[in-house]
């Protein structure tokens, strides 16, 4: 019986792991192999130039543009540290806050169908078109002169912003494999921590320029950098390309090699699929975007209230404003220091949930001090472990969560459904911290605590136990009567339901 289970599972396991099928159920041989009669080195080599010429192509563009968006939804709380509450007719901190809650309203209903947006109108027409618009909703921030004015401008600049993020994730799995796709998200999303960097430099910089034209310092802030994000959308229209098949960059045998090695990593994305509603079901059927859905809203309900306030907490902490704005930059580093390496390391050891699990306890640490220190250093400390822990877990969730999607559209809406829903818990970042409770903040450390402890930590560990154990079954061909009397194409339109394919752990 031992030996008949051994025989079982090193044949599952062989057509697990089998490079020659594709998602329709066919060889990847019926498209041509351009390195055919090359050596396993030759062929390596041809990988490794084939992978640098992707990244230097699409990676540090794509960085770009998240550094613009990241720099003008957050640059509102350098803003604020130089005066736009006061010149806005002495705007309250419930106004202030309505502001920034408004922003993650349009922009979280807007995600889920922004991926299928994209992939109708295709990327580099897509986030041309996004970048522009949202640049100039920016740009006219700067001219408000009321909290009315900056809540119309903040709901339409959340609405435009909301297609990048979920998008550029998206656009980033139909060119990679599942584990070298870690990695490039990380570097991706990093620009977030050095917009963080940038913004508090350029925030200090820029306010310099207080009565220029008539204008206070915070809308010069709003106003250069909206021109800039306007100018970026515009260069992306010739710049960025679609997809792999279309790819103006590549040779004819590139092309060919990155859809063979997309459909030899059992990835839809090398193939065309037209839209159906059964992958939006197929999404809100599964359990793990729900799972998904949970650590991310734990991930980025941290991250937000953490961004938006941390000019805020320090400069309540006894600094001046600006002195503020340059002590968030060396937070920043640190966090866009780990949220690579993390990366690195949970592409090269194939492992999403571990990382998560580890550095929640750092997130969990970092905003424990902040809650029980009343020492001004020791609460500096404390923001360090905490853009520790809470940037390579955004990253790193949405990774875990598109390795464990398979389709076209499917990975598209829930990725969508899954940032959206985060992004969502943006409000209760913009409210989380009240002027009454300055300068400790405790009542919105608590409960950013308990976010990262309940949903990042508590969700990270139950989506690694189920992951699995649905491993397990599928390996011992529990789950093989699933597609019995189904036909190939049935099967593969199954994606990440057939019982061949493995989950990233």
């Amino acid at each position: 019986m031992s030996d008949f289970k051994d025989d079982t599972e090193k044949a599952t396991m062989e057509r697990i792991e089998s490079p020659t099928r594709n998602l329709e159920g066919s060889i990847i041989d019926d498209i041509r192999d351009p390195d055919e009669g090359k050596t396993e080195e030759e062929r390596a080599e041809l990988e490794r130039q084939l992978i640098r010429k992707l990244d230097y192509r699409l990676i540090p563009w794509l960085c770009v543009l998240y550094l613009a968006s990241f720099l003008d939804r957050t640059n509102i709380g350098n803003a604020k540290i130089v005066g736009l509450q006061k010149d806005l007719h002495n705007m309250t901190s419930g106004q202030y806050n309505a502001a920034l809650s408004i922003f993650f309203v349009s922009y979280s209903v807007f995600e889920p169908i922004s991926n299928i947006l994209l992939k109708k109108l295709r990327p580099r027409i897509w986030f041309t078109i996004i970048m522009v618009v949202w640049g100039i909703c920016m740009t006219l921030m700067g001219l408000v002169k009321n909290w009315s004015g900056l809540m119309a401008a903040r709901w339409w600049l959340g609405l435009w912003e909301a297609g990048l993020f979920p998008g550029v994730n998206y656009y980033l799995s139909c060119w990679y494999k599942r584990s070298e796709f870690g990695i490039r998200a990380a570097i991706f999303f990093s620009a977030a921590a050095v917009s963080g960097s940038f913004g508090g430099l350029l925030a200090a910089a820029i306010n310099r320029m207080d009565g220029i034209g008539g204008l206070h310092g915070w809308a010069w802030i709003f106003i250069l950098e909206g021109i800039a994000t306007t100018l970026i959308g515009v260069a992306s229209y010739f710049i960025l390309v679609d997809f792999p098949d279309e790819a103006h960059f590549l040779t004819d045998d590139e092309r060919l090699r990155v859809i063979r090695r997309l459909r030899a990593d059992n990835q839809a994305s090398a193939n065309h699929e037209s839209f159906q509603f059964k992958y939006v079901k197929q999404g809100l059927t599964d359990w793990k975007t729900y799972l998904g859905m949970i650590m991310y809203m734990g991930v980025d309900g941290a991250l937000y209230a953490f961004s938006l306030f941390l000019p805020t907490i320090i400069s309540n902490l006894g600094y001046k404003s600006t002195e503020a704005q340059l002590l968030t930059v060396p937070v920043y580093a640190v966090a866009c220091i780990f949220t690579i390496i993390v990366g690195y390391l949970a592409d090269r050891f194939k492992q999403r949930g571990i990382f998560n699990i580890l550095f929640a306890l750092f997130a969990v640490a970092g905003y424990s001090i902040l809650l029980g220190s009343k020492n001004y250093k020791l609460s500096y400390a404390g923001t360090y472990l905490a853009a520790m822990g809470v940037y390579p877990c955004i990253a790193n969730t949405i990774t875990w969560v598109s390795n464990n999607t398979e389709g076209v559209y499917k990975r598209g809406f829930v990725l969508g459904l899954v940032i959206g829903w985060g992004n969502l818990n943006g409000v209760m970042s913009s409210n989380v911290y009240q002027g009454r409770d300055s300068p400790w903040y405790r009542p919105g450390h608590l409960i950013v605590l308990i976010y990262l402890a309940a949903c990042l930590l508590g969700g990270s560990l139950l989506n690694y136990v189920l992951l699995k154990r649905e491993n397990s079954k599928r390996l011992r061909g529990d789950r093989d009567h699933w597609i019995q009397g189904m036909e190939e194409k049935e099967i593969a339109d199954r994606g990440d339901m057939r019982p061949d394919f493995i989950y990233t752990l």
